[in-house]
């Protein structure tokens, strides 16, 4: 991660994760970006720690590709503090690299992720509890699906 710091100090706290600073950067950063990826990194609850719509805390549940440049991640959700899965669909998709812990086929959970422009279009970039995800491609598109929490206390 280039912004995003997965060790900060805040008030005399250390080893705490703080988006501030790629927040800061993200209006000129996102000027640069596609549309989509753009759409993605600027949606107000995308690093709103409690919000349903964080990335932190999803789960890695599937990679489908990378296939003719295109590929697809499925985050599953959490019933605790998420009531949706996400689909992020990339297109033109000219690097791929995951890398997770020896015993484990997909990392996971979501700490945090970063969407930076590229001169090919932007790059993606996930830090997991066990590992990390890179993507540089043309574009992605991210998608929230509806899914069904019967344990979850209604309000």
């Amino acid at each position: 991660m280039k912004y995003v710091d997965l060790n900060a100090t805040v008030n005399g706290v250390t080893g705490v994760i703080s988006p501030q600073s790629y927040l800061d950067l993200l209006p000129e950063l996102g000027a640069a970006l596609p549309v989509g990826a753009r759409a993605f990194a600027a949606d107000v609850d995308h690093y709103d720690f409690v919000g349903e719509r964080c990335v932190k805390d999803l789960q890695l549940a599937r990679i489908d590709g990378p296939d003719n440049g295109d590929l697809t991640l499925f985050f599953r959700h959490n019933c605790w503090k998420h009531e949706e899965d996400l689909l992020i669909r990339y297109e033109g998709v000219t690097r791929f690299a995951v890398e997770t812990a020896e015993d484990e086929a997909l990392p996971g959970p979501v700490v945090l992720d970063e969407i930076l422009p590229h001169p090919n279009g932007c790059t993606h970039e996930f830090a997991f509890t066990s590992g990390s995800l890179n993507i540089t491609c043309r574009d992605l598109y991210a998608s929230w699906i509806e899914t069904d929490c019967p344990d979850k206390p209604k309000d």
